[in-house]
């Protein structure tokens, strides 16, 4: 059993999704983003006012405690001016963050993480702050073509680099708890159903930098959790890589006398594995959960045939801007 601290209420901003859709109409623990913008200031509606959609993701977690609240930043989106330009405008308190935890090791994570950490040391007066990493992030990774070859991606800095962007790195794969045991990250996540297969075009380099290796499985993802008294745990899976089927497992095994309340995030049911499409569906139906907010990466198939499985009470998806309160 982990020690997680139950907090009251949990708030989540989203600073950064593929998607934007302020018209459709929300449950009453959502806030939309025009709402959001109204509430920040904005007098007239215009395109410059509006927060922008990007491929990635990027969340600001607030858990609000009995005597406190603490902060944390949850992936940082793909660019500079994603984090920058929905944050001033969201009116995103960045000196508020206490830490920062980058999901796993894909751009569209990271690329705006060092404008974040800008950010929130300017509001901190200079001063660092943690930045949770996993060692199986660094390095070359890319994609198989299907010609053969390999698209490359954008590496994530390692430690030293992001020591200069004002952050503490805290290099590890062990799970552990954060700011007042309000957060959970988790360790790396066990695979255990056999449709789940990871980022399946996956390659990393090798050692010697001459040649590219399989690395289907992503084990450098992890996910974030927080447990809302009276509710239960609430459960951040940024890509799912792992299979979002195969987090839950896990989150269930670490806290099994907590009942699993929601689920949100990037499912990765585009692309090459919407195969696992219904296998996901129907096993996400034996975890009991309240919500299921899809987010990022899960593709418009998956979220349509979430929607009819489980209905609209249950399926909430996000989109930049949005706050949800729990």
């Amino acid at each position: 059993m982990v020690a997680l601290s139950a907090v009251d209420r949990l708030d989540v901003q989203v600073l950064v999704d593929n998607v934007t859709d302020s018209l459709s109409s929300t449950p009453s623990f959502v806030t939309r983003e025009w709402v959001r913008l109204q509430r920040q200031g904005m007098r007239l509606l215009a395109g410059a006012a509006l927060c922008c959609a990007n491929h990635g993701l990027s969340l600001v977690i607030t858990a609000h405690g009995a005597s406190r609240s603490r902060s944390l930043l949850f992936d940082g989106g793909p660019v500079d001016y994603a984090v920058e330009r929905n944050g001033l405008r969201l009116g995103i308190d960045f000196g508020a963050i206490g830490t920062v935890m980058l999901s796993h090791g894909h751009w569209d994570h990271a690329g705006g993480l060092p404008r974040a950490l800008g950010l929130i040391t300017q509001a901190k007066g200079g001063r660092a702050i943690p930045v949770y990493l996993h060692p199986g992030m660094f390095g070359w990774y890319g994609q198989r073509q299907p010609d053969g070859g390999v698209l490359p991606a954008e590496p994530i800095p390692h430690p030293a680099q992001w020591r200069t962007y004002g952050a503490e790195p805290i290099v590890t794969r062990d799970p552990q708890t954060c700011l007042d045991d309000m957060f959970f990250i988790s360790g790396e996540i066990p695979r255990l159903t056999p449709y789940e297969k990871g980022l399946v075009n996956q390659v990393r380099q090798t050692e010697d930098g001459k040649d590219w290796r399989p690395d289907p499985l992503v084990m450098d993802e992890r996910f974030l959790a927080v447990h809302v008294r009276d509710k239960g745990l609430v459960v951040f899976s940024a890509c799912s890589h792992a299979g979002i089927v195969n987090v839950l497992h896990h989150a269930r095994a670490l806290f099994p006398d907590v009942k699993l309340h929601a689920v949100m995030g990037g499912f990765h049911l585009s692309g090459p594995t919407e195969a696992a499409i219904p296998e996901t569906v129907r096993d996400l139906g034996g975890f009991a959960l309240d919500l299921i907010i899809p987010a990022h990466c899960t593709g418009w198939r998956a979220v349509n045939a979430l929607e009819r499985a489980y209905g609209e009470t249950v399926v909430v998806p996000a989109s930049v801007g949005k706050q949800f309160s729990f």
